[in-house]
């Protein structure tokens, strides 16, 4: 199935995502929107698929939003754009499967914020990170105020935010905005080798956990508590549950089945 600007592609258990808007520097615009919809419903229903990788080209994975877009809409139009976008980004953040954000060369605005919505970020040596929106009159309203400062903290966030000025990605991987830099021949090796180990493991599991870890940053700690209680829980349910204990105690490779 072929998109207008995005790639996908299925190797093994392994989906990719790939921004391929090159006349814009992967800007993202309501076409990315509605391409990224249905490579996300492609892979919801493909049970083949454990695991996510989203990436762009070798110099760019996305520079942010549309310029040429914003200029031709209206204060009512563009808060409908943002709400999509929201919509959108939320999905990646709670999607059934991880995501892992291969970066390479330039993640500006909506850039970063996209990958803020990933589960693992990974970036090649020499790619820069900002959020630049404060110079052009406008600010991150696509989770980079929000996901930003829960990552990174709110001196970094808003260091970023209101200078502007973007960050190098040694600097991204220091203040935990990124977890792993490679050598930019080597980032879809590790994205792919990253995404491996995460689709090896029980996906009830992942998916729960994924929850968990999304909900202790937005809940208070009681509930998060419990939430993690009821879903601790409900795995002891499955199926997955039980080979995976019995692999164990068997010094085996546990088969997971979803179940």
């Amino acid at each position: 199935m072929e998109f207008k600007t995005m790639l996908y592609e299925k190797e093994g258990n392994i989906g990719i995502m790939t921004l391929n808007r090159p006349k814009v520097m992967n800007a993202l615009d309501i076409d990315v929107l509605i391409d990224l919809t249905s490579i996300l419903d492609i892979i919801e229903a493909d049970d083949e698929v454990k695991a996510v990788i989203l990436t762009g080209s070798p110099k760019v994975f996305a520079a942010g939003g549309d310029i040429a877009y914003m200029l031709t809409v209206t204060a009512t139009d563009v808060e409908k754009f943002i709400a999509k976008t929201h919509a959108i980004f939320n999905r990646i953040e709670s999607f059934c499967k991880p995501i892992v954000a291969a970066i390479a060369g330039l993640a500006f605005g909506g850039g970063v914020e996209i990958a803020l919505a990933c589960d693992i970020r990974i970036a090649a040596e020499g790619s820069m990170l900002g959020v630049p929106e404060s110079n052009l009159g406008l600010f991150p309203a696509a989770g980079g105020t929000q996901r930003l400062s829960k990552i990174v903290g709110l001196g970094w966030a808003k260091d970023m935010v209101l200078t502007g000025e973007p960050i190098t990605v040694d600097t991204a991987h220091r203040i935990g905005l990124i977890t792993r830099v490679v050598k930019p021949e080597n980032l879809m090796a590790e994205a792919k080798k990253v995404a491996t180990l995460l689709a090896s493991k029980a996906p009830i599991t992942a998916n729960i956990t994924k929850q968990s870890l999304n909900n202790s940053i937005h809940a208070d700690l009681g509930s998060a508590l419990l939430f993690d209680q009821k879903c601790f829980a409900y795995l002891f349910a499955t199926e997955d549950h039980t080979e995976g204990l019995k692999a164990f105690i068997e010094k085996r490779k546990p088969e997971f089945k979803g179940k």
